[in-house]
């Protein structure tokens, strides 16, 4: 084995070649002789100058046989190939997650550590991650320097943007194993998840009600405390939620941008569209562990299983009478404040409840969806076809 005849005075290393111990001493001397001419950034090893200059000649050595993308520096090629291999050779000592690089385990041990190295200077809030830092300066910023080419819409980061693109390419990348449905991201299928291993992470410290989503947590804690931070600028109803928010002031604009491709119909949420596509499809994926009955959305679901344990955590501020869902204090609210939020189009008529307005615009269009299957007469009501149903039972 080579003698190391060159030893560091500071710290007693010790190294074989005199280059070597050279670009060493510097790390205690802070020397940088090798300076870029087009930014005058320093370096104090040349080969780190070398692989800085590609940043301005556009040169990428390293290419992946892959994928066909390429890199500057051979350690970012390298970790990059790990994305394929999935291989993630560091581990952390202290609850045994792996990641592909050094860098981000250095990051993961900070949790464990509990360093927060990086301060913001306006509210001093910290972070385990500069990069952290930087996103969470926008926020008093308002700065948006990721634009999409598409639409023209910015986003204080990056990876916001790249998932705002899917939305025009329509790219779901993240599927379930167990039902091969595709989601945009990956936040979304973890959530989805744990449909099927019932697993709820999130536990409300009020009522110990839990919840599979820690927004779904943050939005029911709004429950207790009463507050309603999203107002309405048209009629100034308040909202816990901003989702509610949005698509309440649906009910103002009449927009309903989420189209079933198989039959056309329109909705003013997602959530409806979804539900809605389920009655193509016949899928109930919400079943109740209690009885075994399956449900294709998951408010019915959870209204289910309150006739179970008889809860009716949602009480009316007013008359203090509760309710199963959320949806039918909202309604009954309505009845107290004499609010009739839905309007009909034609005729000006407004309604507390949208059930209403639909059945109210049938005198319009005349439709008759209700049919007899004794004699084939229609109804506008499925009430009416009850009460008509009646009169066979009597012959």
């Amino acid at each position: 084995m080579a003698e190391k005849r060159f030893k560091c005075e500071v710290c007693d290393r010790a190294f074989i070649h005199p280059s070597t111990f050279e670009n060493h001493r510097r790390i205690h001397t802070g020397e940088k002789p090798f300076e870029c001419g087009v930014c005058d950034k320093s370096f104090s090893r040349s080969s780190d100058f070398y692989v800085h200059q590609r940043i301005h000649t556009g040169e990428k050595l390293f290419t992946c046989e892959v994928c066909a993308k390429s890199f500057p520096k051979l350690s970012a090629f390298r970790n990059h190939q790990r994305i394929h291999t999935g291989e993630k050779p560091f581990a952390c000592e202290m609850c045994d997650k792996s990641f592909s690089t050094s860098s981000y385990l250095h990051v993961h041990e900070r949790i464990h550590k509990g360093k927060k190295l990086f301060t913001c200077d306006v509210c001093g809030k910290s972070f385990a991650v500069s990069g952290y830092l930087h996103q969470h300066k926008r926020t008093h910023t308002g700065e948006k320097p990721f634009t999409c080419e598409v639409c023209d819409k910015s986003f204080s980061q990056s990876s916001a943007l790249r998932q705002h693109r899917r939305t025009h390419t329509g790219e779901k990348p993240f599927t379930c194993e167990v039902c091969d449905k595709s989601f945009t991201h990956s936040s979304s299928l973890r959530a989805h998840e744990r449909i099927h291993t019932g697993e709820k992470r999130f536990t409300c410290e009020v009522c110990d009600k839990s919840f599979t989503r820690a927004g779904s947590l943050r939005s029911h804690r709004l429950i207790h405390t009463g507050e309603r931070p999203f107002r309405c600028k048209v009629c100034d109803q308040s909202f816990s939620q901003v989702g509610h928010l949005h698509a309440h002031e649906r009910t103002h604009t009449g927009e309903k941008p989420f189209i079933c491709k198989l039959c056309g119909q329109s909705f003013s949420q997602a959530g409806h569209l979804q539900s809605h596509k389920r009655s193509h499809t016949g899928e109930k994926p919400f079943i109740c562990k209690v009885c075994g009955q399956a449900f294709s959305q998951a408010g019915s679901l959870h209204a289910h299983e309150g006739i179970h344990t008889g809860e009716k955590p949602f009480t009316c501020s007013v008359c203090n009478k509760s309710f199963l869902r959320s949806s039918s204090l909202l309604v009954h609210q309505r009845y107290h404040t004499g609010e009739k939020p839905f309007r009909c189009e034609v005729c000006d008529k407004s309604f507390s409840q949208a059930g209403y307005l639909r059945i109210h615009e049938r005198i319009h269009t005349g439709k008759k969806p209700y049919i007899c299957e004794f004699c084939d007469k229609s109804f506008s009501m499925s009430t009416s076809l009850l009460l008509h149903q009646r009169s066979h039972s009597l012959e």
